[in-house]
């Protein structure tokens, strides 16, 4: 028994906590800044690595700030300085969708990564972000 709640307090430690995807829209449709790729999805939305788990990214210490809840203050800023509101980006520009709802629109950026990468006024902000060597 003791080996299972090891195993389970680990696994939690080492992937985070994708259940917090269904608390923001889109929340498992989060394009992957990284690869450039339509399709490709970031899973660890709050983390700065891709899997999840490891330290927040800006988007995830605003999540965590309010209180891990979708709220009109976390969908009106701009976690990443991009330039893009969390809504904007997760596809509730006018930050009225609730959990279990259908958000307006598409996931169209990261709201924890500032985008594009590439942009110079995106590298001190993106300093920990964590893209696989063969795609950032």
């Amino acid at each position: 028994m003791f080996l299972l709640i090891l195993c389970l307090v680990l696994t939690t430690g080492v992937l985070g906590f994708p259940w917090f995807r269904n608390d923001i829209p889109n929340g498992y449709k989060v394009p992957d800044p990284c690869t450039g790729q339509t399709g490709q999805i970031w899973e660890g939305v709050g983390h700065n690595q891709e899997p999840g788990g490891g330290p927040r990214n800006p988007f995830g210490l605003d999540f965590k700030t309010v209180g891990f809840k979708w709220t009109k203050e976390l969908c009106q800023k701009d976690s990443d300085k991009d330039g893009r509101t969390n809504g904007e980006e997760l596809g509730d520009p006018g930050c009225t969708w609730t959990k279990g709802g259908t958000p307006s629109a598409a996931a169209s950026g990261h709201p924890g990564i500032c985008e594009p990468m590439s942009n110079s006024s995106c590298v001190t902000v993106n300093k920990d972000i964590m893209c696989p060597s063969n795609t950032g």
